[in-house]
């Protein structure tokens, strides 16, 4: 085996990031984007950043073969915006619902 790696597990952050954004970036109004969310029809994957990206985000919301990333700070706040949708090859398994989405 090679060398081991130090792992740090913490609870989930509390971000909020604005729908708007989201919905936008799927091709959707903020109103569905918001229904979608709340009957999980939304992925949703958020990492967190390591070495020079340490207190940095990337959200990553799935939705019929289209995603959306935005990475964040730890506030919620762009610091870099979506392009265009990019179509998603399939929603990854292990997407969880842990970003809030400001009203």
């Amino acid at each position: 085996m090679g060398d081991a790696i130090p792992v740090q597990l913490g609870g989930p952050p509390d971000i909020e990031i604005d729908g708007a954004l989201v919905a936008q970036g799927l091709g959707l109004d903020v109103a569905t984007f918001r229904e979608l969310m709340t009957i999980r029809k939304v992925g949703v994957l958020c990492e967190r950043g390591t070495g020079e990206d340490a207190g940095l985000y990337r959200a990553s919301f799935y939705h019929e073969g289209r995603r959306v990333r935005l990475v964040v700070d730890a506030s919620g706040q762009p610091v870099e915006y979506p392009t265009q949708p990019h179509p998603a090859a399939e929603r990854p398994d292990n997407c969880h619902h842990n970003v809030t989405i400001a009203r």
